[in-house]
């Protein structure tokens, strides 16, 4: 029980910053952005995603567009805004600094079997 708390507390912390490091690549609509988080294993369902989406919108980091499409109702479209960017430069930075503290606190461990 603890594990899995942590390690869906560790998943949480993540996801706004892989989300908008999906969404620097180009504008991408809802259930691509659910495709490329399952890929990396963050298991994610559109209950979680779309909330994610709108308080990113909503904090100006995202923008989106409604597109035309050829098999149903217009879809929405995202991309970063400049503080969009802006922000997830920060992220990258703040990333890279907990990479090289968890790697430096693990050196020397004796792994468990």
């Amino acid at each position: 029980m603890i594990v899995e708390n942590t390690q869906t507390q560790m998943r949480k912390g993540i996801l706004e910053y892989c989300i908008l490091s999906i969404i620097s690549r180009g504008e991408i609509y809802a259930s691509d952005i659910i495709s490329e988080l399952k890929k990396a294993r963050l298991l994610v369902v559109e209950g979680t995603l779309y909330p994610l989406l709108t308080r990113l919108k909503n904090n100006g980091l995202l923008s989106y567009n409604w597109i035309e499409s050829t098999s149903g109702p217009p879809r929405k479209y995202y991309t970063l805004t400049a503080a969009g960017k802006e922000v997830l430069t920060q992220l990258d930075h703040t990333w890279t600094e907990l990479v090289f503290a968890v790697n430096t606190s693990l050196e020397g461990r004796t792994p468990t079997s």
